[in-house]
């Protein structure tokens, strides 16, 4: 039996698309920060990839990584890790979730995430590369999080394609059992909206009443999101569920 370890396999993420790749008849290894037994046929070992401890024992026997994990901030020094243990265990295929624009935005998250594309690109194991948009989650805490201030912050130029997790992970799961495929086309969802419509839609759903104040982002970054360097209007592969779904999921 084939065997695959996921990185980031307890996150969002993680927890849909190991299901995902077990009832494709796969046997799964899952990083995580102690060894222990679930009772649901995944192997957790402990690994730490920013101090490269416990990195070539995960990586031994495996046959496809599926590289999940990621933070705001040491994405590249942890890939960077993981790749080099991946090179020297003869790993067969390397698959990596990027971040759309990621070469486009110059912020530290984004250049961390660059780091370990780049890292990843230039292995010796073959790889694929997908780079994905914000997840509907990551729109919902971000719109959370402005809703905590009295007066609701609105940078205006700032565009966003959110796309449904579970699309993600569907996604995924189909790169991770096929042949490398190097970058393919980005991910996206299905509809492009303003960061002032998606948190107006959040305090719609949470019924919360802000005045708003708009706001003007900066510097190289905010003419980025202006243009809409940020992104895919063109030759990505599209969601299929919609912001409003989730909207509606959360009351």
């Amino acid at each position: 039996m084939s065997t695959m370890l996921v990185t980031g396999g307890t996150g969002t993420l993680g927890r849909q698309v190991v299901p995902l790749i077990q009832a494709a008849g796969w046997t799964v290894r899952v990083l995580s920060r102690h060894d222990h037994d679930r009772g649901d046929g995944v192997e957790y070992v402990a690994v730490d990839l920013l101090k490269d401890e416990g990195v070539d024992a995960a990586v031994k026997g495996v046959d496809v990584i599926l590289h999940l994990a990621g933070g705001p901030k040491g994405d590249d020094l942890g890939t960077r890790n993981l790749v080099r243990a991946a090179e020297q265990a003869g790993v067969g295929h390397l698959v990596h979730i990027s971040v759309t624009a990621v070469d486009q935005l110059p912020l530290t998250y984004f250049k961390s995430k660059l780091g370990a594309e780049q890292a990843v690109r230039a292995s010796s194991v073959p790889w694929t590369v997908v780079r994905v948009a914000q997840f509907h989650d990551f729109a919902w805490n971000t719109a959370k999080m402005m809703a905590k201030l009295p007066v609701l912050p609105v940078p205006g130029g700032l565009r966003f394609q959110p796309v449904d997790s579970r699309d993600v992970a569907q996604r995924l799961a189909e790169l991770a059992l096929g042949e490398p495929a190097g970058l393919v086309p980005d991910l996206v969802g299905p509809k492009v909206y303003s960061l002032g419509e998606l948190a107006r839609d959040y305090l719609r759903a949470t019924g919360k009443r802000r005045p708003s104040l708009p706001i003007h982002v900066p510097g190289k970054a905010g003419k980025v999101y202006r243009s809409g360097g940020n992104l895919t209007l063109s030759g990505a592969d599209v969601g299929t569920r919609t912001w409003e779904d989730f909207v509606a999921e959360q009351k």
